[in-house]
């Protein structure tokens, strides 16, 4: 029988506030007093530096980035710089990955892309991967951004996962928020978006909705809304 996985959608959440909930989330999960949980949510315009730590690839110095009202956040996850804004649908899946069953990190990172290719796919979109780079592309256009995070149990012979992917739906999120920052490092390519590609509206809880289906075909759960 799949694992129940706990899914929410808020339309928006403060940075700080998600990274803390995701830590509160991952020791419950590992004490086995929560259910593994699947995060969708929008946040304000934040920046966030990952672990690769290059902070030359910020373009806007702290003065600029109080007068935009953009936050920035050094935090735990792989990586480098990216965006977070209105506009991106955010998913931090908190899921338990079991140390004894031949555990494959790199493969976990393939199946949260596979995820956002079938749903393109799904569009008439095709996508696919970089081989140099962790995220879905369309063309040399970044349309989702990938990040994260395992985090070893203390409890149990297992890791949980936290952060996740940022998959940008409004048009005109490139010029909003990635303008400021060299995004994860990479000058050579762009960004862009679902509308940018389609020329269609989507509204980013719809597109919520619409790819929890592509998420449990992949990793096998069974879905309770909360």
């Amino acid at each position: 029988m799949n694992r129940q996985l706990d899914v929410t959608y808020t339309p928006m959440m403060n940075y700080g506030d998600a990274w803390e909930l995701q830590k509160e989330i991952v020791a419950g999960i590992d004490e086995g007093k929560r259910s593994e949980q699947l995060m969708l949510l929008q946040h304000p315009p934040t920046y966030t530096i990952g672990s690769q730590r290059h902070p030359e690839h910020l373009l806007l110095s702290r003065e600029e980035l109080e007068k935009r009202g953009i936050g920035l956040f050094e935090i735990d996850r792989g990586g480098d710089i990216t965006y977070h804004g209105p506009g991106q649908l955010v998913g931090y899946p908190l899921l338990m990955l079991d140390a004894g069953k031949g555990l494959d990190l790199h493969a976990y990172l393939r199946n949260v892309e596979q995820v956002i290719i079938d749903y393109l796919a799904s569009h008439g979109i095709e996508s696919g991967r970089k081989p140099e780079y962790t995220g879905v592309w369309v063309g040399d256009r970044k349309i989702c951004a990938i990040g994260v995070k395992f985090n070893k149990c203390r409890h149990q012979r297992a890791f949980v996962t936290s952060h996740g992917f940022a998959f940008n739906i409004k048009a005109g999120i490139a010029e909003d928020g990635f303008a400021g920052i060299i995004p994860c490092g990479i000058q050579e390519y762009g960004v862009t978006s679902l509308e940018d590609i389609t020329g269609n509206t989507f509204e980013v809880e719809e597109v919520a909705r619409e790819l929890l289906p592509f998420i449990t075909r992949i990793f096998p759960y069974a879905p309770v809304w909360r």
